[in-house]
């Protein structure tokens, strides 16, 4: 072989790598480390899915952060946003919706709705799914005018995974979320202790991206626009 076909085959061979696309890091960059917290540990129900909670601390008091991330195989793919605490989770029977139930401080949650696409889980949602339920509850003439001030949570109910039947209900597998929000007022009478939402329940539907309020939670709702605690 000679040495002018030797070089042409190493030019062909450099040009070849340097069109090809560089294979992206996977993980938490240096500094997170995983929890061994056996409770913010999650599986999807076909265990394909594993979900990992990487906490960085630091000096700062309120400078600690998380990051999780969901493995499949040999990928990893980070579930945004990054949050000060770690989570809860609860998938839907089917593996392929993903609720995350954020603490965000002192008796308030977030929640984000993440769908399963492409080989991993990503944002369904542009807006967080609290922040769309809270929006659902505003617009509503009985709600609208209700202003809450701290203490401020959306919460999933339990029963994701099996489309909620311990409510006595025959809705489709993988359809619905039960929401229920709370929150309190600064603002209420001596007499009283605390003021403000307890529990207002709302259901999301996946396959339409809707909200609704079904019949059965119309005495609760009712009943959790007046909730107070007298001193």
């Amino acid at each position: 072989m000679t040495a002018f076909i030797r070089t042409a085959r190493w030019v062909a061979l450099a040009l070849t790598l340097s069109a090809a696309p560089a294979l992206a890091a996977s993980g938490p960059p240096p500094g997170y480390v995983l929890t061994d917290n056996k409770d913010l540990a999650f599986t999807s129900p076909d265990g394909a899915t594993k979900l990992e909670q990487y906490m960085k601390d630091s000096e700062d008091l309120f400078g600690v952060k998380w990051q999780v991330w969901a493995r499949r195989g040999d990928q990893m793919t980070e579930l945004k946003p990054e949050q000060g605490y770690g989570a809860g989770f609860r998938f839907t029977s089917d593996s392929q919706w993903l609720v995350r139930m954020q603490k965000t401080g002192s008796g308030e949650q977030d929640l984000f709705l993440y769908h399963f696409e492409n080989g991993t889980f990503v944002n369904a949602t542009k807006k967080s799914l609290s922040d769309l339920a809270w929006a659902y509850f505003h617009s509503r003439p009985d709600t609208k005018n209700m202003k809450l001030d701290y203490h401020i949570s959306a919460n999933l109910m339990k029963g994701t995974e099996d489309a909620y039947r311990w409510l006595g209900v025959d809705w489709p597998n993988n359809r619905y979320l039960l929401i229920s929000l709370s929150g309190e007022m600064d603002k209420h009478p001596k007499n009283v202790a605390v003021k403000g939402l307890a529990n207002w329940r709302c259901r999301y539907d996946l396959k339409t991206g809707t909200f609704d309020v079904p019949r059965m939670f119309a005495k609760g709702n009712a009943e959790a626009l007046n909730w107070e605690i007298k001193r």
